[in-house]
């Protein structure tokens, strides 16, 4: 089993998450900076995002099956994601370790080899500890980051 070295492309990447519960909707958007780069039939979407507690790393697994997103650091989150399945993964708080449960609805995702340009659109229900917490709509839009 030989192991090439994963080329990792410096990506600048935009996340717009709107969340619908009832008959509210919030809007949250980000952009920041990480790595993108394939490991055997998934590709990966690396960065951190700066909050009022801290750094959090977050990775996002994407295949043409599944989906997973793992948030370490001053947020701890596993989210998994499987079409129109119901999984099960955890959101660790200061006050303990809360379970969730997703329900894919949509997980598509495109990379552009030609233009080094990608998107994920991700739309799943969640819950917490049983509890509906809305339907979450992430849009995630990446392009190379130009090396200066």
């Amino acid at each position: 089993m030989c192991s090439q070295p994963v080329e990792q492309v410096p990506v600048k990447i935009k996340v717009k998450t709107d969340i619908r519960d009832g008959s509210s909707k919030d809007t949250f958007e980000l952009t920041a900076f990480g790595q993108y780069y394939k490991k055997e039939n998934a590709r990966f979407l690396q960065y951190n995002e700066e909050m009022e507690e801290g750094t959090v790393k977050t990775i996002i697994k994407i295949s043409d099956q599944d989906g997973l997103i793992l948030r370490s650091g001053a947020v701890k989150m596993r989210l998994p994601f499987q079409m129109n399945k119901k999984l099960r993964g955890s959101y660790d708080t200061p006050y303990g370790v809360f379970e969730t449960a997703t329900l894919t609805k949509r997980l598509d995702h495109q990379f552009d080899e030609q233009t080094d340009i990608g998107s994920i659109d991700l739309l799943y229900e969640m819950s917490i500890q049983g509890a509906n917490s809305g339907t979450y709509h992430l849009v995630i839009t990446f392009q190379k980051e130009e090396e200066k």
